[in-house]
Formats: structure tokens, C-alpha cells, sequence
């Protein structure tokens, strides 16, 4: 890899910038063993919900749980800012991931993916022989990891 390529898979040697890499974070003074259960759980007031977002096995398995459950009022006000704290928490509470996030230096971040994210990620258009998509979860890894540069 070049430094002018994006990375664009978060799988294997980047799988740690994914949402369900095992990264333990708190929401609401509950720990959730991923962003993405912590995320799902969000959608919701129900804290009957979040338990059972919380115990899924799997962040797949909160992941479709979050797609069934009612979503708060406000949701589409704050799922974002929700998002980019959890995100943050993340890689300022484990060294070792800030660490990684930061050896991508300037690298472009882009959440690829086949399953036409196009809101937190990209998916990659043969036409147009480019990304498209929001980008989302993308921008804020690498919002986050400008904050980590200047305070380290």
C-alpha cells in the first residue's frame, strides 16, 4: 500500500477501524462489547432493549436487532454525534488502537463495503471509477485520529 491509496477494507490488518472489533465502550453507564452494540443500543429508550442489544452474541447479531427495534424521537438528530462519541471512546480508551489509527497517518479512510452502505461508507462505483457514498464512519476515524495527532 502507497501512502495516496485509501484504505478501504476494514477487515484483516485493518479490522480494528470496524465498529465490531472488540473494543469494550460505555453508553448510558453500560459497557457494550462493541461500537456497533453500543450504537444499536442507542437507537433506543427502552433500556429493556439495550440489555438484550448488549448480550447479543455477536455485533452482526445487534446489528439486525437494532434494524427491528422502535427508534427514539430523536434519533436522527443525534445518531451521528452518538456515533462519532463512541468512536472516539474507543480509540482514546485503548492505546493500542490509537496507536494503529495513528500509524495510518493522512491516509484517506473509506468504509467500502458490498452491502450498499452508502451513508457510513462507500461502495465502489465501476463507472464513475470512484467511491460513492457519505462516508460517515470514515470521516469520523479520521476526525478522530486528527484530534489524537494534536494531543499526543
Amino acid at each position: 500500500m502507497t501512502p495516496t491509496e485509501p484504505i478501504t477494507d476494514f477487515r484483516g490488518e485493518h479490522a480494528f477501524l470496524s465498529n465490531f472489533y472488540a473494543s469494550p465502550v460505555t453508553l448510558d453507564n453500560a459497557e457494550y462489547p462493541t461500537v456497533e452494540h453500543a450504537y444499536q443500543a442507542a437507537k433506543t429508550d427502552d433500556f429493556e432493549l439495550r440489555r438484550r442489544v448488549r448480550a447479543a452474541k455477536s455485533p452482526n447479531a445487534a446489528k439486525q436487532m437494532g434494524k427491528r427495534i422502535p427508534r427514539r424521537d430523536d434519533w436522527f438528530d443525534v445518531s451521528l454525534t452518538i456515533m462519532e462519541d463512541l468512536i472516539r471512546q474507543k480509540f482514546t480508551r485503548y492505546p493500542d488502537l490509537a496507536a494503529k489509527l495513528l500509524a495510518t497517518g493522512e491516509t484517506l479512510l473509506i468504509e467500502g463495503n458490498n452491502w450498499n452502505d452508502r451513508f457510513f461508507g462507500a461502495v465502489w462505483d465501476s463507472h464513475r471509477e470512484a467511491w460513492v457514498g457519505e462516508n460517515h464512519l470514515g470521516r469520523m476515524l479520521m476526525t478522530v485520529r486528527a484530534e489524537l495527532k494534536t494531543s499526543s
